[in-house]
Protein backbone atom coordinates (compact mmCIF):
# COMPACT_ATOMS: atom_id res chain seq x y z
CA UNK A 1 0.00 0.00 0.00
CA UNK A 2 1.37 3.70 -1.26
CA UNK A 3 1.30 6.29 1.57
CA UNK A 4 2.36 9.96 0.47
CA UNK A 5 4.10 7.77 -2.37
CA UNK A 6 5.87 5.58 -0.20
CA UNK A 7 5.92 1.67 0.76
CA UNK A 8 3.97 1.37 3.84
CA UNK A 9 5.72 -1.74 5.32
CA UNK A 10 2.97 -4.23 7.98
CA UNK A 11 4.99 -4.95 10.87
CA UNK A 12 5.42 -9.03 11.62
CA UNK A 13 3.14 -9.73 13.95
CA UNK A 14 4.35 -11.06 17.50
CA UNK A 15 4.06 -10.34 21.18
CA UNK A 16 6.06 -7.25 22.32
CA UNK A 17 6.42 -3.47 23.43
CA UNK A 18 7.89 -0.46 21.49
CA UNK A 19 8.29 3.37 22.12
CA UNK A 20 7.50 5.73 18.92
CA UNK A 21 7.82 9.34 18.72
CA UNK A 22 4.52 11.24 17.92
CA UNK A 23 4.52 14.48 15.70
CA UNK A 24 4.09 16.40 18.86
CA UNK A 25 6.59 15.71 20.34
CA UNK A 26 4.70 13.27 23.26
CA UNK A 27 6.54 9.45 23.33
CA UNK A 28 3.69 6.41 23.03
CA UNK A 29 3.79 2.97 24.09
CA UNK A 30 2.41 0.37 21.14
CA UNK A 31 0.13 -2.46 21.65
CA UNK A 32 0.82 -5.65 21.99
CA UNK A 33 0.79 -7.84 18.61
CA UNK A 34 -1.52 -10.45 18.46
CA UNK A 35 -0.34 -14.02 17.48
CA UNK A 36 -1.00 -14.75 13.61
CA UNK A 37 -1.97 -18.16 14.19
CA UNK A 38 -3.26 -20.76 16.52
CA UNK A 39 -1.63 -24.00 17.08
CA UNK A 40 -2.70 -26.54 16.21
CA UNK A 41 -4.62 -29.28 18.39
CA UNK A 42 -2.37 -32.54 18.74
CA UNK A 43 -3.77 -35.48 17.02
CA UNK A 44 -6.12 -33.26 15.05
CA UNK A 45 -7.10 -35.21 11.70
CA UNK A 46 -7.55 -32.52 8.78
CA UNK A 47 -10.12 -34.19 6.16
CA UNK A 48 -11.27 -33.59 2.31
CA UNK A 49 -13.32 -30.28 3.69
CA UNK A 50 -10.21 -29.12 5.78
CA UNK A 51 -8.06 -29.35 2.97
CA UNK A 52 -10.21 -27.41 0.36
CA UNK A 53 -10.82 -24.28 2.94
CA UNK A 54 -6.59 -24.10 3.90
CA UNK A 55 -6.57 -24.26 -0.16
CA UNK A 56 -9.20 -21.24 -0.45
CA UNK A 57 -7.41 -19.69 1.90
CA UNK A 58 -3.88 -19.70 0.11
CA UNK A 59 -5.83 -18.73 -3.12
CA UNK A 60 -7.29 -16.07 -1.54
CA UNK A 61 -4.12 -14.99 0.21
CA UNK A 62 -1.49 -15.09 -2.35
CA UNK A 63 0.71 -11.73 -3.43
CA UNK A 64 -0.73 -11.23 -6.80
CA UNK A 65 2.36 -10.11 -8.06
CA UNK A 66 3.76 -13.54 -7.59
CA UNK A 67 0.29 -16.19 -7.75
CA UNK A 68 0.48 -19.51 -7.05
CA UNK A 69 2.31 -21.80 -9.65
CA UNK A 70 0.04 -23.74 -11.87
CA UNK A 71 1.76 -26.82 -11.07
CA UNK A 72 1.86 -26.18 -7.89
CA UNK A 73 -1.91 -25.96 -7.51
CA UNK A 74 -2.18 -29.03 -10.05
CA UNK A 75 -0.09 -31.15 -7.59
CA UNK A 76 -2.27 -30.02 -4.38
CA UNK A 77 -5.49 -30.92 -6.51
CA UNK A 78 -3.56 -34.56 -6.95
CA UNK A 79 -2.83 -35.21 -3.05
CA UNK A 80 -6.70 -34.33 -2.94
CA UNK A 81 -7.93 -36.77 -4.75
CA UNK A 82 -5.75 -39.43 -3.29
CA UNK A 83 -6.93 -38.63 0.08
CA UNK A 84 -10.46 -39.61 -1.09
CA UNK A 85 -8.76 -42.65 -3.27
CA UNK A 86 -7.28 -43.64 -0.13
CA UNK A 87 -10.38 -42.34 2.46
CA UNK A 88 -12.95 -44.51 -0.05
CA UNK A 89 -10.63 -47.23 -0.21
CA UNK A 90 -10.66 -47.88 3.17
CA UNK A 91 -14.22 -47.60 3.73
CA UNK A 92 -14.69 -50.49 1.25
CA UNK A 93 -12.22 -52.71 2.84
CA UNK A 94 -14.16 -52.44 6.12
CA UNK A 95 -17.22 -53.22 4.28
CA UNK A 96 -15.42 -56.00 2.79
CA UNK A 97 -13.77 -57.28 6.26
CA UNK A 98 -17.24 -57.17 8.13
CA UNK A 99 -18.69 -59.17 5.25
CA UNK A 100 -16.44 -61.89 5.15
CA UNK A 101 -16.53 -61.90 8.70
CA UNK A 102 -20.07 -62.98 8.78
CA UNK A 103 -19.42 -65.34 6.13
CA UNK A 104 -17.20 -66.86 7.88
CA UNK A 105 -19.22 -67.41 11.29
CA UNK A 106 -22.13 -68.67 9.17
CA UNK A 107 -19.45 -71.24 7.54
CA UNK A 108 -17.80 -72.24 10.95
CA UNK A 109 -21.95 -73.06 11.83
CA UNK A 110 -21.71 -76.39 10.05
CA UNK A 111 -18.35 -77.27 11.92
CA UNK A 112 -20.51 -78.21 14.98
CA UNK A 113 -20.35 -81.58 16.22
CA UNK A 114 -17.37 -82.49 12.81
CA UNK A 115 -13.86 -83.82 14.04
CA UNK A 116 -11.00 -81.54 13.83
CA UNK A 117 -7.60 -83.04 13.76
CA UNK A 118 -5.32 -80.54 15.40
CA UNK A 119 -1.55 -80.94 16.81
CA UNK A 120 -2.02 -82.17 20.33
CA UNK A 121 0.48 -83.71 23.16
CA UNK A 122 -2.56 -85.13 24.82
CA UNK A 123 -5.28 -87.05 24.41
CA UNK A 124 -8.60 -87.76 26.55
CA UNK A 125 -9.72 -91.36 26.94
CA UNK A 126 -13.39 -91.71 27.31
CA UNK A 127 -15.96 -95.06 27.41
CA UNK A 128 -17.80 -93.98 24.79
CA UNK A 129 -14.79 -93.84 21.83
CA UNK A 130 -11.51 -94.37 21.55
CA UNK A 131 -8.95 -91.89 21.41
CA UNK A 132 -7.94 -91.05 17.08
CA UNK A 133 -5.56 -88.99 15.86
CA UNK A 134 -2.43 -89.25 13.06
CA UNK A 135 1.03 -89.11 13.90
CA UNK A 136 2.97 -86.20 11.00
CA UNK A 137 5.91 -88.26 9.86
CA UNK A 138 8.23 -86.08 7.36
CA UNK A 139 10.10 -88.59 5.55
CA UNK A 140 9.72 -92.57 4.64
CA UNK A 141 10.55 -94.56 7.70
CA UNK A 142 11.06 -97.88 8.17
CA UNK A 143 9.05 -97.89 11.44
CA UNK A 144 6.79 -95.62 13.52
CA UNK A 145 5.89 -96.17 17.22
CA UNK A 146 3.49 -94.34 19.51
CA UNK A 147 3.73 -94.01 23.06
CA UNK A 148 1.13 -93.45 25.62
CA UNK A 149 1.34 -92.57 29.28
CA UNK A 150 -0.67 -91.95 31.77
CA UNK A 151 -0.40 -89.16 33.88
CA UNK A 152 2.67 -90.07 36.23
CA UNK A 153 4.50 -90.62 33.26
CA UNK A 154 4.30 -94.54 33.41
CA UNK A 155 3.84 -95.91 29.77
CA UNK A 156 0.73 -97.40 29.50
CA UNK A 157 0.39 -98.58 25.85
CA UNK A 158 2.70 -98.87 22.78
CA UNK A 159 1.74 -98.75 19.40
CA UNK A 160 4.08 -100.10 16.54
CA UNK A 161 2.90 -98.50 13.58
CA UNK A 162 5.77 -99.96 11.60
CA UNK A 163 7.00 -98.94 7.91
CA UNK A 164 5.20 -95.30 6.85
CA UNK A 165 5.47 -93.01 4.02
CA UNK A 166 5.77 -89.43 4.85
CA UNK A 167 2.49 -87.32 6.02
CA UNK A 168 -0.19 -88.14 7.89
CA UNK A 169 0.05 -91.80 9.67
CA UNK A 170 -3.57 -92.30 11.22
CA UNK A 171 -3.94 -94.44 14.71
CA UNK A 172 -6.89 -95.43 17.04
CA UNK A 173 -6.27 -96.40 20.94
CA UNK A 174 -9.41 -97.96 22.36
CA UNK A 175 -7.40 -98.24 25.65
CA UNK A 176 -6.12 -101.21 25.93
CA UNK A 177 -2.96 -101.40 27.76
CA UNK A 178 0.04 -102.97 27.57
CA UNK A 179 -0.88 -105.79 29.35
CA UNK A 180 -4.34 -106.24 27.80
CA UNK A 181 -6.24 -104.83 30.70
CA UNK A 182 -8.36 -101.57 29.83
CA UNK A 183 -7.22 -97.97 31.16
CA UNK A 184 -9.16 -95.74 33.09
CA UNK A 185 -10.65 -92.85 31.43
CA UNK A 186 -9.04 -89.29 31.36
CA UNK A 187 -6.24 -87.90 30.23
CA UNK A 188 -3.06 -89.47 28.47
CA UNK A 189 0.20 -87.73 26.66
CA UNK A 190 1.38 -88.91 23.60
CA UNK A 191 4.90 -89.12 22.31
CA UNK A 192 5.84 -90.72 19.22
CA UNK A 193 9.24 -91.67 17.21
CA UNK A 194 9.90 -92.99 14.03
CA UNK A 195 13.20 -94.68 12.61
CA UNK A 196 15.51 -92.00 10.29
CA UNK A 197 19.21 -90.80 10.49
CA UNK A 198 18.76 -90.40 14.25
CA UNK A 199 17.74 -93.45 15.69
CA UNK A 200 14.01 -92.66 17.58
CA UNK A 201 13.29 -88.98 16.30
CA UNK A 202 10.18 -87.51 17.25
CA UNK A 203 7.37 -87.02 15.44
CA UNK A 204 4.62 -84.53 16.14
CA UNK A 205 1.32 -85.91 17.18
CA UNK A 206 -2.30 -84.60 16.39
CA UNK A 207 -5.62 -85.76 17.59
CA UNK A 208 -9.14 -86.13 16.72
CA UNK A 209 -12.03 -83.79 19.03
CA UNK A 210 -15.09 -83.11 18.00
CA UNK A 211 -16.28 -79.07 17.54
CA UNK A 212 -18.39 -78.51 20.61
CA UNK A 213 -18.26 -74.74 19.74
CA UNK A 214 -16.74 -71.46 17.68
CA UNK A 215 -15.84 -68.28 18.68
CA UNK A 216 -14.96 -65.16 16.14
CA UNK A 217 -12.15 -63.28 17.28
CA UNK A 218 -11.11 -59.72 16.41
CA UNK A 219 -7.86 -59.11 14.45
CA UNK A 220 -5.44 -61.70 14.13
CA UNK A 221 -7.31 -64.09 16.75
CA UNK A 222 -9.61 -64.77 14.18
CA UNK A 223 -12.00 -67.70 14.31
CA UNK A 224 -11.43 -70.62 17.26
CA UNK A 225 -12.85 -73.43 17.18
CA UNK A 226 -13.41 -75.29 20.91
CA UNK A 227 -12.40 -79.15 20.67
CA UNK A 228 -13.26 -81.37 22.97
CA UNK A 229 -10.51 -83.06 25.33
CA UNK A 230 -8.03 -80.49 23.70
CA UNK A 231 -9.58 -76.77 24.38
CA UNK A 232 -9.60 -73.58 22.02
CA UNK A 233 -7.64 -74.18 18.40
CA UNK A 234 -6.79 -71.54 15.95
CA UNK A 235 -8.74 -72.32 12.62
CA UNK A 236 -5.76 -72.18 10.89
CA UNK A 237 -4.40 -74.67 13.12
CA UNK A 238 -6.91 -77.35 11.86
CA UNK A 239 -5.12 -80.24 10.07
CA UNK A 240 -8.84 -82.27 8.78
CA UNK A 241 -12.33 -81.75 9.73
CA UNK A 242 -14.10 -85.19 8.89
CA UNK A 243 -17.79 -86.20 10.26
Amino acid sequence: MLINGTHATTPPTGTGTGTGTTGTGTTGTGSTGSTGSTPATNGTTLGGTDFLTLMLAQLKNQDPTSPVDSNTFLQQLASLSEVQGITALNTSFSSLSNSLSSGQALQASSLLGHQALVASGTATLTAAAPVTGAINIPQTTSQVVLNISDASGALVSQINLGAQSAGLTSFSWNGTTNSGSQAPPGTYTLTAQYAGATSGTAATTLVNGTVESVSMGAGSTGLTLNVAGIGSVPFSSVQQISK
